[in-house]
């Protein structure tokens, strides 16, 4: 028998998977119901995988052995599995594959009638406490009795969204059996600074270039949309750029965001832009000419940053333009820490892929044990990337065990 610790997609693939070899399954989920944290992917229209999942897009401390788990596990592979549980998909923007029905609850639907069809034994509310290894068996504790196996699969995922059964807890199991685990960190999460400013620009929104600085030296950066919130600030940019956030910050380096209000105009264009736009017979108040231009929240921020304290338009001069210009291409954010757990998409970290084999993800320590999904040290950019690693993972897993 094959036991699976966490209905998740990992582990509902490497159920389904394992199952259609013959073999007996029993997946074990602490939530009252399987899925649910792919109930409210994508604000529940469910983007389920990724056409294009590069390696690079998925990241580790070792890289080459995620490139070696992927091998043999595209698109087009994952698309199959799906294609078999009847979910039929669609490809947006960047690659992003949703269901056709757009609905998270009916991938859920479909993945749990084929574990019934299969003869999986799905137990939920079911809280496990203690793994331990005796002999040649793994002997499980939970809130509903005592499980033996001989192989032994965990997926019960990372600490991110606790709300919604997120935990270390498996991370701790493995580490309880001698596995390495690499700390976890928030990611795909909002970024919180101690500025003041972002709480009179809150709920403003708009497109932006993010830079990364670490100790004042650029890290990376991100185009996309930005969100100013009472916090700090949100938006895909951010997310995209906040797990090396996550990981500076852990170290206790020193982070800042520089922010280009208008990314898709060059200094020179926009120096020309504003200077055509003074009109010294209208004069306007400079927060209203302004005005013309930017948000009316970010118009008082904006001059306060760039040290600007003239009255009207035609007081301004070809060193106040180059000051606004500046400001709008480098506006500075000190950042503190990232959100907590709670708002984490996934997490960075979990158990060391050094000691995993990437081909079967089974336990190079302990024969018969398996990983799969976010629990490894393996979190995906946003737009699918992360359930195609638990797609493919759980897929090996399934694919792995022994008859």
């Amino acid at each position: 028998m094959l036991i699976i610790v966490g209905a998740g997609a990992a582990g509902l693939a490497a159920a389904i998977t394992a199952a259609r070899r013959g073999i007996e399954v029993l997946v074990l989920e602490q939530n009252d119901r399987p899925g649910k944290k792919i109930l409210v992917s994508g604000n529940g229209r469910c983007n389920i995988a990724n056409r294009y999942p590069d390696p690079l897009r998925f990241h580790s401390t070792h890289p080459e052995l995620v490139k070696k788990a992927l091998q043999g596990y595209d698109a087009q592979r994952v698309l199959a599995f799906l294609g078999s549980l009847g979910i039929e998909t669609e490809e947006e923007e960047e690659g992003k594959l949703f269901p056709m029905g757009r609905q998270a609850a009916s991938v859920v639907k479909l993945l749990t009638r084929e574990c019934q069809r299969l003869g999986v034994k799905l137990v939920t509310g079911c809280q496990v406490t203690e793994i331990r290894q005796e002999e040649r068996e793994f002997a499980l504790e939970s809130s509903r009795g005592t499980y033996r196996c001989r192989q032994l699969l965990l997926t019960t995922g990372s600490p991110a969204a606790p709300q919604l059964g997120g935990s270390n807890a498996g991370m701790l199991f493995a580490q309880s059996l001698g596995h390495r685990l690499i700390p976890p960190r928030p990611a795909l999460v909002a970024l919180e600074s101690d500025a003041r400013w972002t709480q009179r620009v809150a709920g403003v929104k708009l497109p932006s270039r993010i830079s990364l600085l670490v100790s004042g030296a650029l890290v990376t950066e991100r185009e996309g949309d930005l969100l100013f919130t009472d916090y700090g600030v949100s938006g895909l940019a951010v997310l995209d750029l906040s797990r090396e956030a996550s990981l500076r910050l852990a170290d206790w380096e020193p982070c800042e965001l520089s922010i280009d209000l208008m990314p898709h105009w060059s200094k020179e264009r926009l120096d020309k832009r504003l200077s055509d736009r003074i009109d010294t017979e209208r004069n306007l108040p400079l927060d209203l000419w302004l005005e013309g231009v930017f948000h009316r929240k970010l118009v008082p921020i904006i001059l306060e940053i760039s040290r600007i304290r003239i009255q009207g338009e035609k007081d301004l001069t070809r060193k106040t333009i180059r000051q606004l210009v500046y400001t709008i291409k480098h506006l500075k954010l000190p950042i503190e820490k990232t959100r907590d757990f709670r708002y984490a998409e996934v997490a960075t970290g979990g158990i060391d892929l050094a000691e995993i084999n990437p081909e079967r993800m089974e336990s190079r320590k302990i024969p018969g044990l398996y990983f799969a999904g976010e629990i490894l040290d393996v979190d995906g950019d946003r737009g699918g990337f992360n359930f195609h690693w638990a797609w493919s993972s759980g897929i090996r897993v399934g694919n792995a065990v022994r008859k």
